[in-house]
């Protein structure tokens, strides 16, 4: 009779030990393109960070991985950084696939909008595409539009000295934080307000993206390392902070 009990209390163990591991979250990190916007800098900030968030993390440097129609499936989560470059069409079927089955994707400036700029239909999946920086590089400020999104939640409005991206948007995204154009160097964009950080949905998944992250240096600004954090999370459905409806938003 002890030796039945013993049995089933160690199988009992190994369930819930496999089901510990089977809950583990899998992110794939891929970057590539325009080394001018440090891609791999970028990645070497935030992959090391998502692991210490209990992830199991991988890191590509091919856009080949996109093939893999099984282990995307398997994945929680897609962070790209590649701007500019192009994608087969089997490459951008396996990534839109992927997303609309409901694998998360995050990213951000011209590593998710300036990435495969033939490709609308990439385009209609993220939200936004680059067209513009006025001025290059420049100081601007960003707005917290919603102060209530778990994503900005505690976050004021905060200065960049980087690229003011102007951009051709989604009227679906969820917008949470905007930057307004002053016209100094474009006179017919004063007063634009263009938005810096969304968020979608696309299929069953879930879209994040920030316009900040022109080098890896701009994520020394908190605000906009936390928010990159913050959309990384939400994206792969392990966020921790709640909506004002109690749920994650």
């Amino acid at each position: 009779m002890k030796k039945r009990i013993l049995v089933v209390l160690l199988m009992a163990c190994l369930a819930a030990s496999g089901s510990t591991l089977e809950k583990k979250k899998k992110a794939l990190f891929v970057w590539g393109g325009w080394e001018g916007h440090e891609p791999k800098q970028c990645v070497d900030i935030f992959a090391p960070w998502l692991k210490e968030q209990g992830f199991d993390v991988e890191i590509s440097n091919t856009l080949d991985s996109y093939l893999d129609a099984a282990k995307l499936k398997s994945l929680d989560l897609i962070v790209q950084a590649v701007t500019q470059a192009a994608i087969t069409p089997e490459q951008e079927k396996g990534l839109l696939d992927a997303v609309m089955g409901g694998v998360g994707i995050a990213g951000w400036h011209g590593g998710l909008a300036d990435s495969f700029r033939s490709s609308v239909t990439y385009e209609y999946m993220i939200g936004g595409q680059w067209v513009a920086h006025p001025g290059g590089v420049i100081d601007y400020e960003v707005n917290i539009a919603d102060p209530m999104d778990p994503i900005t939640a505690g976050l004021t409005d905060f200065k960049m000295h980087s690229e003011q991206y102007y951009m051709q948007v989604d009227p679906n995204n969820k917008v949470l934080a905007t930057t307004k154009f002053s016209g100094q160097y474009d006179r017919w964009i004063k007063g634009v307000v263009m938005p810096v950080v969304w968020k979608k949905p696309f299929g069953k998944g879930r879209v994040f993206y920030t316009s900040l992250g022109h080098v890896a240096s701009d994520f020394d600004v908190p605000q906009a390392r936390e928010i990159v954090k913050r959309g990384i999370l939400w994206a792969a459905r392990a966020m921790k902070e709640k909506g004002p409806s109690g749920k994650e938003d």
